[in-house]
């Protein structure tokens, strides 16, 4: 909205020609979310608290965690605000893909939200039953999946896949496209929601593969980097570079209150939704399969899941000492500050190799 109000000024005063460029909007929506992460962060601590909207430590967790009980949660609507008001702010809103990023993250965060409402009402850690939460994931996916399959009958998007490492092999997925989108929305979704148990752990490798993204938007929408980087290009895509600055912004802001020891938790209204946003980008942009390596900390937290489980149930055995990952460093005797820091070092490698895949085709 203000990005249209103040770019139809330009005829008057020249300056704000420099609306029209992405990279001015990018970076004006990452300090917009800042600031009103910043400004609105003690507001809502203040306002959980009041409310006795407080986290519920599982029983079954590490012994440390039982302090952190009370602490206010659902801080991922600071999240939601801080990020979406800037895109709607600084974004192209005629834009198609601004819209199914924005209304795809507030779906999969209002699930989230109805999780921890049931946790908080029930004072327990049990939210959602995990066939009605899987049940609504799947069904936003699949709106998401026939939205996509619309626009490409349009001729605005393709199904087909782009291969790391490989220029030539881009099959195309056809109404196959509608399962793969619904899986790489509930996997990320539920990716994010797994690796958030540490003081400022998942927001931090949130940010760190939600700047990745921002370049892969940038170079997707740009036509002389996608041309020569042999990317399927769509100008489109390019505005998804303000949402992504929007959610770099929000997630740095929120982090600052979020770092150990944390003073509020993002809940399952942050990490599913921030999952989703993840997820939605890559699939727009495109760079579905690049995911697994942007948010490879996000993957090995997942698989660790699903292998001490099925581990556990195949042989009655456990891999780890305890599952999400993170919790079995914890418990072989890492301090919490030195798991976030190592895990936020991965992530970075892992973002840092994402973007290299561009060139090695």
């Amino acid at each position: 909205m203000l990005y249209q109000l103040l770019f139809s000024f330009r005829g008057e005063l020249s300056v704000l020609n420099v609306t029209r460029y992405i990279t001015i909007r990018t970076a004006a929506a990452s300090l917009s979310a800042l600031v009103i992460s910043l400004v609105l962060g003690p507001w809502l601590i203040r306002r959980l608290r009041e409310f006795q909207i407080g986290q519920v430590v599982r029983q079954d967790g590490p012994q440390t965690h039982r302090p952190k009980a009370g602490t206010p949660t659902m801080g991922g609507l600071l999240i939601l605000a801080a990020a979406i008001v800037p895109t709607l702010l600084w974004a192209d809103l005629t834009n198609a893909y601004v819209w199914i990023a924005v209304l795809t993250t507030l779906a999969f965060g209002g699930i989230g939200f109805l999780d921890d409402y049931l946790k908080i009402v029930r004072r327990s850690h049990h939210g959602l039953a995990p066939r009605y939460k899987l049940g609504l994931q799947i069904a936003a996916g699949t709106i998401v999946g026939v939205v996509l399959l619309a626009l490409q009958h349009d001729g605005v998007y393709s199904t087909r896949l782009v291969f790391p490492f490989f220029k030539r092999l881009i099959p195309d997925l056809g109404v196959w496209y509608l399962p793969f989108a619904v899986f790489v929305l509930v996997a990320e979704s539920n990716a994010v929601n797994l690796t958030d148990g540490l003081d400022g752990l998942a927001i931090s490798v949130f940010a760190i593969a939600a700047a990745a993204y921002t370049a892969l938007a940038y170079v997707t929408g740009h036509r002389v980097f996608a041309d020569y980087l042999l990317l399927v290009r769509f100008p489109e895509a390019a505005e998804l570079t303000v949402f992504c600055g929007a959610l770099v912004g929000a997630s740095l802001g929120f982090l600052w209150y979020n770092s150990y020891p944390a003073e509020i938790f993002m809940g399952d209204v942050g990490s599913l939704a921030l999952g989703a946003s993840l997820g939605t980008v890559a699939i727009l942009i495109k760079q579905e399969l690049l995911l697994p390596v942007v948010g490879g900390v996000f993957l090995l937290e997942a698989l660790s899941v699903v292998i001490q489980v099925a581990s556990f149930k195949l042989t009655g055995e456990r891999v780890f000492r305890m599952a999400p990952l993170h919790h079995h460093f914890e418990l072989i005797g890492w301090s919490e500050p030195k798991v976030i820091s190592r895990f936020v070092i991965m992530a970075v490698i892992f973002a840092l190799c994402s973007l290299a895949t561009l060139k090695l085709r």
